[in-house]
């Protein structure tokens, strides 16, 4: 038996986070955050998706390609421990890992026959940076998968707070509904590091080609200026 493989590259994701901030933690945590899996070639065979259809998530195994190192850690410091606790590895979901792999269950929408792409899954949920490799999909199984009686380990102490987000008049007249419900589930779930809050520091986001500039204060988030990139 061999101790390596070479695994390949089987699809990407596209999505509106260009750049690490922002992204959900977890995914599922913004469920109207839509995205696009575009499969690479040679695996866009049309067999290859038969039943997928019925099936209501997927799991995504993906690679953290933006975390890849020559070295890895045996303790991380996760950001909802304020950055300073040191837990194990393999306790977290950290991206820094012997083995920068990824694993996220997400919604499965629809599938798309696509003239020059083939079979493009749309998703929901996704927790990925933009242009993600990813290494293979599997259907989510409720009666595997889901374990009610599953303890929760140290994020159970964690305090979860959803911010509220307060969007003024001016910005809603000038932005998509559906681009607003985004930004205030991503900002809802506090993207910040736990360690920081300042009140008057301004925080900016880059999302579907767009920067949103916000302050956080106590629990409320209110958006400040939505800007195109140059």
């Amino acid at each position: 038996m061999k101790d390596t493989f070479t695994v390949e590259k089987i699809a990407e994701i596209r999505n509106g986070f260009s750049e690490k901030f922002g992204i959900p933690r977890q995914s599922g945590l913004c469920g109207s955050v839509k995205a696009k899996i575009v499969f690479e070639p040679e695996y866009r065979v049309k067999e290859a998706f038969r039943d997928l259809e019925g099936f209501s998530h997927i799991w995504l195994i993906w690679q953290f390609s933006e975390a890849v190192r020559d070295e890895w850690s045996p303790t991380v410091r996760p950001p909802r421990l304020g950055g300073n606790k040191r837990t194990g590895v393999f306790a977290t979901r950290s991206p820094f890992r012997p083995n920068p792999l990824g694993l996220s269950c997400v919604k499965l929408d629809k599938i798309e026959m696509d003239e020059k792409l083939g079979p493009v899954l749309h998703v929901s949920g996704a927790d990925l940076l933009d242009k993600t490799p990813i290494y293979d999909i599997k259907p989510y199984i409720p009666y595997a998968d889901c374990k009610p009686d599953a303890s929760d380990g140290f994020t159970g102490s964690v305090k979860r707070i959803l911010l509220e987000v307060i969007i003024p008049d001016e910005i809603k007249k000038k932005n998509d509904d559906a681009f607003l419900q985004n930004i205030t589930e991503i900002i809802a779930q506090d993207p910040r590091p736990a360690y920081q809050n300042d009140p008057e520091r301004i925080y900016k986001l880059d999302f579907e080609g767009l920067t949103v500039s916000f302050k956080v204060n106590d629990n409320t988030a209110t958006l400040l200026n939505i800007e195109r990139n140059s």
